[in-house]
């Protein structure tokens, strides 16, 4: 198993790059249909990493991976895809500050997921983080 050292960095970078993929989807979303928006950043997602992998030698053929993992990949592929779309059509309809503070909701439901699908088990103050991320997020975003 990774030591916490050697996920932390690459944690805290995707929390910087996410920020600034808010910011600027937010500005990028002004003047175009949040759907055609989508899918320019997934072709430019496409054309950099594509060649990223071919570069540091890590390209193999995908179709013989074993059939689940293909499936697993392709299912998160589509949730992906779905929660760019959303994602991207929030942002155009709401301030990012608030629609931000919901999509992290996300980290909530993925120790909810993770604790249903995968086994895994949060400890008390876990829960008491989890409980403390939701009352946080509705007190920012819920009106009086």
């Amino acid at each position: 198993m990774p030591t916490w050292s050697s996920w932390v960095p690459w944690a805290l970078l995707s929390a910087c790059f996410a920020a600034l993929t808010a910011v600027l989807a937010k500005l990028g979303v002004r003047d175009v249909d949040s759907n055609l928006a989508t899918a320019i950043r997934t072709i430019i997602v496409v054309l950099l990493l594509v060649p990223a992998v071919v570069a540091t030698g890590r390209w193999s053929n995908p179709f013989s991976l074993p059939p689940r993992t293909l499936a697993f990949l392709a299912l998160s592929a589509a949730a992906t895809g779905a929660s760019w779309l959303c994602y991207f059509r929030a942002l155009q309809l709401g301030d990012v500050t608030k629609v931000a503070l919901v999509d992290k909701t996300s980290v909530v439901l993925v120790i909810l997921f993770a604790f249903v699908f995968l086994g895994e088990r949060p400890s008390v103050r876990d829960w008491i983080a989890i409980a403390l991320v939701l009352l946080g997020i509705g007190m920012l975003v819920l009106k009086r």
